[in-house]
């Protein structure tokens, strides 16, 4: 009986820390709530992921693209 509840409080820290400190974890979804929040709240999280994400600018921006230099085929 006494190895059960130790077996059993091992798997429980175990599963606690996977919560709170993995990846997939609850900081991810506080970040996934904090972004939400952001773009329902104003227009300056849309805007960042349109340039980000989708490269949109400005209606009075000028866009720049620089190209990599390709060298010529050798003979």
């Amino acid at each position: 009986m006494r190895l059960l509840m130790v077996v059993l409080a091992l798997v429980f820290v175990l599963l606690q820390a996977r919560l709170w400190v993995s990846n997939g974890g609850l900081r991810e979804v506080w970040r996934l709530e904090a972004e939400v929040r952001d773009l329902k709240q104003g227009t300056a999280a849309a805007e960042e992921r349109a340039r980000t994400e989708l490269g949109m600018i400005h209606t009075d921006e000028t866009f720049y693209q620089i190209a990599p230099e390709t060298l010529p085929a050798e003979r």
